[in-house]
């Protein structure tokens, strides 16, 4: 969803015969004259219905409210109470505007969505009544325990709110397959066709990008069950790639890892990654849909029981995918899927062990071809971290020259400046601290970082703040690492760095490090 630039005064014109009641408020009462400046990043929204999809201008409208929920909690943090009502009375407009345009082309609606419709103005009205009540008190003590109503009733804004968004994409998007004469998820579910279905397949995967609440909505539909249709089936196996990404499109929420366990998903994703008759990049995106349904950062993943009774058939297959790999992108995405496997179940470390998964994944990182970014990097240095917890690790990481991999992390660095990519250095070098501190309760682990320098490194992390990009975590993980090496080696430290990084509290010598002014003399 892109904004719309708006920077005209016939824009606005345009508008106002549409919105002509909530523009005068908003001028009225939205709009003070201020010294602040948050006025040149005010957001509104075009109603050309002629140029405009219905469900495209629900999302806009949709974006829109929701961003200005955010800046209101954002200047309710700091008590600016009269950004705070204003903000307050204009989201109180689009609020009314968005149901008022949605009423008049929808062609019916249920009685739910009244109600929540009901709930939703009558609580913005009553937020805008008690931010009024707000901003007329003087009484710092009373606007302290206002504060949290204030909040609470934020709370319950964005909440009937979201509820009314879904209901209405449910509803929209209904009718948007009426319009389209044929439903999408019907024609992969009945087309014989290869082109057909391929189209199909390609428009849904459209929709899965335009955000979770579409893909809840597909989920829901149906939609995973046609898209594994199609993967049981050998005459669309040049459709496999792009049916496995939409899947693993869907499978970001909740309805859809539920839908893939209930057509045992698992066990297709399984066959397909241990049939070797399919391409690499089948291979590949069901190595991405595994990755995605194992996140760490998923909640709902314990309900994935079939995993469990397919997981050292899948890991096999994802090794074996890493060792053979032809391109960069391949090696990410198994290596990925074998990262998230080793938080998923502690097994999958030993069956790495096992299948000397730490030698191919070593091996592939000296080839620059393979292992070619930081995010590549953070899949290895994520197994390294979770496969050094056991006592085997250590041999095979120094026999693969894995602690000159790890001193080599220590120093990743952005090329691009891209926020992801220097987020994605950051976790490079905390993991091989993290990685090298579990390591060096062996003495030949610990042994070999002090002989490859890497004290000195540690300490430069320490100590200056833009060599770990001000990162705190980097900077918790180097000192924890420091701290084990200082145990096996003390004779690699001065006396200076051992008073202030060794000896101390961990949060005090943490203090001491954050709280530090580099000197550019």
């Amino acid at each position: 969803m892109h904004l719309i630039q708006v920077d005209s005064v016939q824009r606005w014109m345009e508008d106002l015969k549409l919105m002509t009641d909530c523009e005068c408020m908003c001028i009225l009462q939205s709009k003070p004259i201020s010294i602040e400046k948050d006025e040149q990043n005010e957001l509104i929204l075009s109603s050309q219905y002629s140029t405009c999809n219905n469900l495209q201008l629900l999302l806009k409208r949709a974006w829109i409210i929701s961003t200005e929920l955010t800046r209101i909690a954002q200047k309710l943090e700091k008590n600016r109470w009269q950004r705070v009502h204003s903000m307050t009375v204009r989201v109180n407009c689009h609020v009314r505007s968005m149901i008022n345009e949605y009423n008049t082309f929808t062609r019916s609606s249920s009685e739910e969505m009244h109600q929540l419709e009901k709930l939703l103005i009558d609580k913005c009205s009553e937020f805008t009544a008690f931010t009024e009540r707000c901003v007329q008190t003087e009484d710092e003590q009373m606007l302290r325990s206002m504060k949290s109503c204030v909040n609470e009733t934020l709370t319950t804004v964005a909440q009937y709110f979201g509820q009314l968004i879904e209901l209405v994409f449910t509803h929209e998007a209904q009718f948007i397959r009426v319009r389209r004469k044929m439903n999408l998820l019907r024609q992969i579910d009945l087309s014989d066709s290869v082109y057909i279905t391929e189209s199909a397949i390609n428009s849904l995967f459209s929709l899965t990008q335009e955000g979770a609440h579409l893909c809840r909505i597909i989920a829901k539909e149906g939609g995973v069950v046609a898209l594994f249709k199609i993967c049981r089936q050998d005459c669309f196996r040049c459709l496999y790639p792009q049916t496995l990404r939409t899947l693993a499109s869907i499978c970001c929420v909740e309805e859809g890892m539920h839908q893939l366990e209930k057509v045992d998903g698992i066990l297709c994703l399984t066959d397909i990654l241990t049939d070797n008759t399919h391409s690499e990049a089948t291979h590949a995106e069901a190595a991405a849909v595994i990755a995605q349904i194992t996140s760490p950062h998923l909640t709902f993943t314990q309900h994935l029981s079939s995993f469990l009774e397919n997981m050292e058939e899948i890991v096999t297959a994802l090794v074996k995918l890493c060792q053979e790999a032809s391109s960069g992108e391949v090696f990410l995405l198994a290596s990925a899927a074998l990262a998230n496997i080793t938080f998923f179940d502690t097994m999958a470390c030993e069956m790495l062990l096992q299948l000397n998964a730490m030698k191919i994944l070593l091996a592939a990182c000296s080839d620059k071809r393979i292992v070619d970014t930081p995010y590549s990097r953070d899949q290895v240095v994520t197994i390294m971290a979770n496969m050094s917890v056991l006592d085997q690790c250590a041999s095979e990481i120094i026999q693969g020259n894995g602690i000159q991999l790890l001193m080599e992390m220590l120093f990743e660095k952005s090329s691009s400046g891209n926020t992801a990519e220097v987020a994605a250095c950051e976790r490079v070098q905390q993991k091989s601290a993290v990685t090298l501190a579990r390591l060096s309760r062996d003495p030949e682990v610990a042994d070999a970082a002090v002989k490859l320098s890497c004290i000195p490194r540690l300490i430069k992390l320490c100590r200056s703040p833009t060599e770990r990009n001000n990162s705190d975590s980097v900077l918790v993980a180097c000192l924890a690492a420091l701290r084990r090496l200082a145990v096996m080696s003390p004779d690699g430290l001065e006396d200076s760095d051992f008073q202030q990084l060794v000896k101390p509290r961990l949060v005090d010598s943490f203090l001491l490090c954050t709280n530090m002014e580099e000197s550019f003399v």
